[in-house]
């Protein structure tokens, strides 16, 4: 499907975040096993990135597998883990040639060796590519995230490195696993639940939420465009009024 004439290049979001719902569900509803849904799952991925990366999208970052998700069954867990393997070792040379630079954040080291190997030769393999910046979110919690944060923090107090005056939300900010990456101004969520589950919950303090009952594996270009053009309906205001907004816009005079 061609970008549609609708969508204003000109006003998209830097940064999209992605709950990737509904790939057990997705299976289910077809008889087959819920691994076969995460299968189906990778061909979303590879859609979506690749519509990031025509829209010209700066980051997207897939929540891929939770700090939660260790909890099911260990044959779906070890499946998981295959897959991801699997799906590196055939994308790395894709990401970059497509100019795709990867990340991942998360408890990396929780990770199983072969894991860990693949993503950091990956991750070596697209540090130099400038376009795209596409993070994997694994073993994520945000809510560990921000203990870890406050741990690196306390320790600068407690050395004397940084004074509790300091301390503010950019300090925060800056000791996040995303420190280097702007907030993410739109989050989706596919197949139909309307919670952030513990992902980015700091970094999404101002994001446009976009949910849909698209399940992951039917999720498509389309389907990108569609929470895009929504996301372009919506007034950002930051606290501020909407005739604060619109007087502050390029031409308006004041």
């Amino acid at each position: 499907m061609s970008i549609p004439g609708t969508l204003d290049r000109s006003r998209l979001p830097q940064h999209i975040a992605i709950i990737m719902d509904g790939n057990g569900r997705w299976a289910k509803e077809r008889g087959e096993d819920r691994v076969y849904g995460h299968y189906e799952g990778v061909v979303s991925v590879r859609s979506i990135v690749d519509a990031c990366g025509e829209l010209g999208i700066g980051y997207l970052t897939l929540y891929a597998f939770s700090a939660e998700n260790w909890n099911r069954p260990k044959a779906e867990v070890d499946a998981l883990m295959e897959l991801l393997v699997n799906t590196i070792r055939k994308e790395v040379d894709d990401l970059k040639k497509n100019n795709v630079r990867l990340h991942v954040i998360g408890d990396f080291e929780s990770l199983p060796d072969i894991c860990q190997t693949e993503l950091n030769e990956a991750i070596d393999m697209t540090a130099m590519n400038t376009g795209l910046n596409l993070v994997l979110a694994l073993s994520y919690s945000s809510r560990d995230e921000m203990a870890r944060a406050t741990r690196l923090i306390a320790e600068k107090v407690a050395g004397g490195s940084m004074q509790i005056e300091d301390i503010n939300d950019k300090t925060l900010a800056s000791h996040l696993y995303t420190s280097n990456f702007p907030d993410p101004e739109l989050m989706i969520r596919t197949s139909g639940e309307h919670r952030i589950s513990n992902f980015l919950l700091f970094q999404l303090a101002y994001a446009e939420l976009y949910f849909t009952n698209v399940h992951w594996p039917d999720f498509r270009k389309e389907n990108l465009y569609d929470a895009l053009l929504n996301y372009q309906q919506r007034e950002r205001r930051f606290g501020k009024t909407s005739e604060q907004i619109q007087s502050d816009k390029p031409g308006q005079v004041h």
